[in-house]
């Protein structure tokens, strides 16, 4: 290797300087003197530099460097550095060694094999040989540690031991060693109630494994004893440690405590609830289970037991009562049982009865009328107490049992609910509803008022009642034609076409609607509609017609001649100003005739027919001619 290649490394070579000043140890023949450190440590495929300082006479210099191992008795040169230039005299380390420019020297992955003593020589020509020695110690950090722990269930005793698990820590060099902890307590073997095995194996590659057992004696307490092991080991000269996982042991015990309780959704339960009852034992592993209901003093088996959990959905009174939970540990062949009460409230769809009382006589009556009382009265069968509530319409009208209505009439029908809730179980709720029907006579519902006719015209009328009964209807015309009667919801509706004449204006028509509890009329008034006086005055047809279209079409009318009216003016304006030419060709020139010499008008055409400008009608209200309408000036002077 050439010299300046090696001059890039004299960094490293000063390092090892400040080692031999305070560990190295010399070696000396003749003048010279060799310092190196005592152990150099390395890890297991790195690089190891171990140094060689010499020191040199007054104008002396170095013949050559020699490296020698030393295997137990055996000394060999691997390696010169004769006059700058080296020599490898192994040919199995060539790749892997080398002298720095400080002469120390290089093993590139070291291996366990190059654990040796190495011996730096140092010929000083006529001052002699100089030598020193230094051991190299290669070391490997080990694989994580694994455990093996027992895969069956350890039986609690007070006086066997059963093997726990295993720790094995594998490829370390030099050999590790295992310490085993409970509950982040060391463990040591005492000869009573723990026993730890170790093991050491030497691995073909020089690597040691290392193993080790724990047994001990286990008790019910130990379930959740939490185990692990620590390996420690020796890494370039350092001690450090490598700690496994954590694990706990399945210990087998029998069953000396027993528990049964109700799992639900709700402190309280109720029909429609689901509710599980839990039967537990301490034993392990988990015993066998038996759940029963007791029923007049016998077992009756409960079905879809697992692991003493049983699920009751959709439960109903007839589920109230006792349940028992058998249990029989399979290791102490005991037998412990628990039991436990369920109740399930109920609350049942209330009754509602309704009695119809006559005012006057105070007797009941099957058939509720106008002024009688009614007694709406609620009721229900519970598990506890209740509370009542009359609604209607969605509106609280009632907080008892009992509703009374008195002197009832037509407005009083329809549905009235009777909710029925207990408090100590909340969403527990009933409710019922009761349709109230009042009889009455025919009550009218037709609007009064004057009917604007027109003398032989077809007339449609309709007479409508409130009835719970059918009603019949009576008109009071003759030669009418009747439409088919309609009824919805107790609303009827009777409905005729008459011609009007001058006699049915004179009499008008009546109208009676009857059932069983009376009749009733209504008198039809019927009046001429006003008829139309002046030309461009609406007939009665037209003033039952809306109005809006009639007004728009006169705004847009006034607007078109304040429009016009602007126009006129600024035109004139520019006229007398000089700045207008006008022609006096054609229909748009204005004119000002001779007699009006100081007006302005203005041409305004229709597009209108002339039935329908009512704009250009005269003072009098005539209509002018077509001729007359294609052309009107308005004065716009005044």
């Amino acid at each position: 290797m050439a010299r300046g290649s090696r001059l890039g490394r004299f960094a490293l070579g000063c390092l090892c300087c400040l080692v031999l000043a305070t560990g190295g140890r010399g070696g000396v023949s003749g003048e010279g003197e060799v310092a190196m450190p005592e152990v150099v440590e390395v890890e297991m495929g790195k690089t190891a530099i171990i140094p060689c300082q010499f020191s040199l006479p007054e104008n002396g210099s170095y013949a050559y460097i020699h490296w020698h191992s030393f295997d137990k008795t055996q000394r060999k040169l691997i390696i010169s550095m004769i006059r700058d230039r080296e020599q490898n005299t192994d040919p199995k380390l060539k790749d892997r060694l080398s002298i720095l420019a400080n002469f120390s020297l290089e093993i590139r992955q070291a291996a366990l094999q190059d654990a040796k003593v190495y011996i730096c020589q140092v010929g000083l020509g006529s001052a002699g040989v100089a030598e020193n020695r230094t051991t190299l110690r290669v070391s490997k950090a080990p694989e994580p540690p694994i455990i093996q722990k027992t895969d069956t269930g350890i039986t609690a005793s007070d006086s066997e031991k059963y093997e726990i698990a295993k720790c094995i820590s594998r490829n370390s060099y030099p050999a590790s060693t295992i310490t085993w902890y409970k509950d982040e307590e060391p463990l040591t073997e005492n000869g009573k109630d723990i026993e730890i095995r170790p093991m050491h194996i030497m691995e073909s590659s020089g690597l040691y494994t290392v193993q080790s057992t724990l047994l001990a004696q286990v008790t019910k307490e130990d379930r959740h004893a939490v185990f692990h092991c620590q390996v420690d080991y020796s890494l370039m000269g350092v001690k450090q440690t490598i700690v496994s996982k954590n694990f706990t042991i399945n210990i087998h015990y029998p069953s000396e405590e027993i528990s049964f309780v109700i799992n639900a959704s709700r402190p309280v339960v109720k029909e429609g609830d689901s509710v599980t009852l839990h039967c537990k034992a301490d034993g392990n592993p988990p015993p066998e289970y038996t759940l029963v209901k007791l029923q007049d003093g016998e077992e009756e088996p409960l079905s879809d037991v697992s692991g003493g959990k049983v699920v009751l959905r959709d439960v109903d009174r007839n589920q109230s009562g006792s349940y028992l939970c058998k249990v029989l540990d399979l290791q102490s062949f005991a037998e412990l049982n628990a039991s436990v009460n369920l109740f399930v409230n109920y609350l049942d769809v209330p009754t509602v009865r309704i009695v119809a009382v006559d005012a006057e006589k105070q007797q009941r009556k099957h058939t509720p009328r106008e002024g009688d009382t009614l007694l709406l009265t609620c009721n229900t069968t519970s598990s506890g107490p209740v509370e009542f509530q009359w609604e209607k319409k969605g509106e609280v009208i009632s907080t008892d049992h009992l509703l009374k209505l008195t002197k009832v009439t037509y407005q009083d029908m329809g549905e009235y609910t009777c909710r029925v809730t207990m408090p100590e179980v909340p969403g527990l709720s009933r409710s019922k509803v009761a349709s109230v029907v009042i009889h009455s006579k025919p009550k009218l519902t037709t609007p009064e008022g004057v009917v604007y006719v027109k003398e032989g015209e077809v007339l449609n009328l309709t007479c409508s009642v409130f009835s719970v009964q059918k009603p019949k209807f009576f008109w009071s015309a003759k030669n009418i034609t009747s439409h088919p009667l309609s009824s919805r919801n107790h609303q009827h509706n009777s409905t005729i076409s008459i011609q009007v004449t001058e006699a049915l204006l004179t009499s008008g028509i009546n109208c009676s609607a009857e059932n069983k509890l009376g009749t009733t009329e209504h008198q039809f008034m019927l009046e001429l509609r006003p008829a139309a006086t002046k030309p461009g005055v609406p007939d009665s047809d037209e003033m039952l017609k809306p109005k809006e279209s009639n007004g728009v079409i006169i705004v847009a009318v006034i607007v078109c001649i304040m429009v016009v009216s602007i126009l006129g003016a600024v035109l004139y304006f520019l006229h007398k100003k000089g700045k207008l030419a006008c022609g006096r060709s054609g229909k748009q020139e204005i004119t000002r005739p001779d007699a009006h010499k100081d007006e302005i008008v203005v041409e305004v055409k229709s597009d209108k027919a002339p039935e329908e400008a009512g704009l250009l009608q005269g003072a009098n209200g005539e209509k002018k001619s077509t001729g007359d309408q294609g052309e009107e000036y308005i004065n716009l002077r005044n």
